[in-house]
C-alpha cells in the first residue's frame, strides 16, 4: 500500500519559497544578507528624496541606489543597458526594489537632483570603512596618496566655440581633450578616501587657488596646477573626517616644491597641530640640491667633497635634547677597527686623499627641519624609501579601475552633474565592496568583487 501525505497550503508555500531562494544568484544573496543599504543612507538624503512635491514617489530611494551600484559591480557601461537588464531579470528587479522599470530620464534626474546627497553617502561610507582598513593593515591605512585625472566628456565634433562653453579643453594623460578634471585620495590599500571634482564650485570655495598664465609646456602647466590643488583638497578631506589622521604622504614629482613640504610637514595646515610626519615625493630633476661645503646627489644624500659620485654612508638617526631630529652620514671609506688591547672599536678613515684631518674621516649631520625638501622625514634612495614609494602606484590602478571597471570612462554625456554623480557612485561601489569583503572575511576582495560574481 502506497503511503500518502496530505499537502497543506503552508507546505506548498514553503516549498515554493525555498526553491525561489535557492534559485536566487549567490552573489545577490550575499549582498542581501550582509549589506543593509538603509543604514548607509543619511536621514537628510531620505528627507530630501521623499520631500512633499505634490505626488508620491513611484520608485523607492533604495531601488535607485541598488540599481546604480549593481550597474558598476557588473560593469554595465550604459544606463539604457542597465534598464534592459532590469526589464528582463525579475530577480534583479526584485532585489533592487523596483515594481516597474523606470525610464532612462528618471536615472539621469536622480543623479543630477541628488548629487550632494550621494556625496553624503560616500562620506558616510568612508567613516564606516576606516576601521576595516586599519584592521587589515594599519601601516598602509595611515598613508595618504593623491593623484588627479579627468573624465572625458562626449564631444561629437572638435568645435571650440561650442564645446568651451560647457567644458574646457585640458591636457590630461599626455594629450589634449575635453575633460572634467578630478582627483582621488586613497590609502596604501588602494581604498578611496576622498574625491574632488574641480568645477567652478570648487574654485569658488577656494579663492586662494590662483590660476596663472600658461607656459609653452603643457606637462609643466599640469604639474603646477596639481601642486596648487593638493593642499585645498587635503584640507577638505580632513575637515570632513577629523578622526582620520594619517602620518605618511605619497605623491609624484609634481609636488616637489619647497612650499608644499612646509605645508605638508609642519604647522596647523590640516587642523590643530595636524600634519604629516613623512612625505615620499621624488625630487624633481629640474631643480637640484646645493650645499657650499659638500655636494648632494638627487636622492638628498651628501657626497664626498673630492668625489661627487661617491655618496656618504648613512649611519643612523638621533634626537637632541631639544627634540630636534638629525641624520648622521660618515665617510664611505671609513671602517670600524677593533683594538684587542682596549677591547673597543674605533673609526678609521682609509681615504688616500682625505678631506679632513680627523682620523675618523668626514662626518655630516643633516637637520631635516632646515631642509624639508631634501629630508621630508625620510631619506631618498634608501631601501625603506624605495619599498614605500612603490605603494603609490595603487592610486593610478584605482583611477584605471574606476574608469574601466566601474563604468566612468566612455559615458555618452556632456553634463557636468551627471559625470560628477557617476564619479561619486564609482567611489560608493568600491566602499560597498570593502564592507562586503569584510563581512564575509575575504579581505582579498576589498578592491574588486569580480571573483565572487564568477
Amino acid at each position: 500500500m502506497i503511503p500518502y501525505k496530505q499537502l497543506s497550503l503552508a507546505d506548498i508555500f514553503s516549498d515554493c519559497h525555498e526553491k525561489f531562494e535557492n534559485d536566487k544568484p549567490a552573489f545577490l544573496s550575499l549582498l542581501e544578507t550582509h549589506i543593509d543599504i538603509d543604514e548607509l543612507i543619511p536621514i537628510s538624503f531620505r528627507n530630501h528624496f521623499y520631500a512633499s512635491t505634490g505626488r508620491t514617489r513611484k520608485y523607492p530611494l533604495q531601488a535607485f541606489l541598488w540599481a546604480l551600484i549593481i550597474q558598476r559591480i557588473f560593469s554595465i557601461p550604459t544606463d539604457q543597458l542597465l534598464l534592459t537588464f532590469l526589464a528582463y531579470s525579475k530577480l534583479l528587479r526584485e532585489f533592487c526594489g523596483f515594481i516597474k522599470v523606470p525610464d532612462a530620464s528618471k536615472i539621469t534626474r536622480f543623479k543630477q537632483d541628488f548629487l550632494d546627497d550621494l556625496q553624503l553617502v560616500f562620506d558616510n561610507l568612508v567613516d564606516v570603512t576606516e576601521p576595516i582598513c586599519q584592521a587589515i593593515d594599519s601601516a598602509k591605512a595611515d598613508m595618504t596618496i593623491f593623484d588627479s585625472s579627468g573624465i572625458e566628456a562626449f564631444v561629437t565634433e572638435n568645435n571650440p566655440k561650442y564645446a568651451n562653453r560647457i567644458i574646457k579643453q585640458l591636457y590630461i594623460n599626455g594629450h589634449f581633450c575635453y575633460v572634467f578634471k578630478f582627483s582621488i585620495v586613497t590609502n596604501g590599500l588602494g581604498i578611496i578616501r576622498h574625491i574632488s571634482f574641480y568645477n567652478k564650485n570648487f574654485m569658488a570655495s577656494h579663492p586662494d587657488i590662483v590660476v596663472e598664465k600658461k607656459s609653452d609646456s603643457p606637462d609643466e602647466d599640469k604639474c603646477v596646477h596639481d601642486s596648487k590643488l593638493l593642499i585645498p583638497t587635503l584640507k577638505d578631506f580632513f575637515s570632513k573626517h577629523p578622526l582620520i589622521n594619517p602620518k605618511t604622504f605619497l605623491g609624484d614629482a609634481a609636488f616637489d616644491t619647497a612650499q608644499l613640504y612646509k605645508s605638508l610637514l609642519t604647522g596647523d595646515t590640516f587642523g590643530n597641530d595636524k600634519h604629516f610626519s613623512k612625505a615620499y615625493i621624488p625630487l624633481n630633476a629640474r631643480s637640484g640640491l646645493e650645499n657650499l661645503d659638500y655636494s648632494i646627489n638627487e636622492d638628498g644624500i651628501p657626497c664626498c667633497p673630492h668625489d661627487p659620485s661617491l655618496q656618504m654612508k648613512y649611519e643612523g638617526t638621533s634626537k637632541l635634547r631639544s627634540g630636534v631630529t638629525r641624520y648622521k652620514f660618515v665617510c664611505p671609506k671609513m671602517k670600524w677597527i677593533y683594538d684587542k688591547s682596549t677591547q673597543k672599536a674605533h673609526r678609521h678613515c682609509f681615504c688616500d686623499n682625505p678631506c679632513t684631518s680627523s682620523k675618523c674621516g668626514r662626518m655630516v649631520y643633516i637637520y631635516p627641519e632646515k631642509n624639508l625638501r631634501a629630508y621630508p622625514g625620510t631619506i631618498c634612495g634608501t631601501e625603506e624609501w624605495d619599498d614605500t614609494y612603490k605603494i603609490r602606484t595603487v592610486v593610478e590602478r584605482d583611477i584605471n579601475h574606476i574608469k574601466d571597471n566601474l563604468c566612468l570612462a566612455g559615458r555618452r554625456t556632456q553634463n557636468e552633474k551627471t559625470l560628477h554623480a557617476d564619479l561619486i557612485l564609482a567611489g560608493i561601489t568600491q566602499l560597498i565592496t570593502v564592507v562586503l569583503a569584510d563581512k564575509i572575511n575575504h579581505h582579498e576582495y576589498i578592491r574588486s568583487l569580480k571573483p565572487l560574481i564568477a
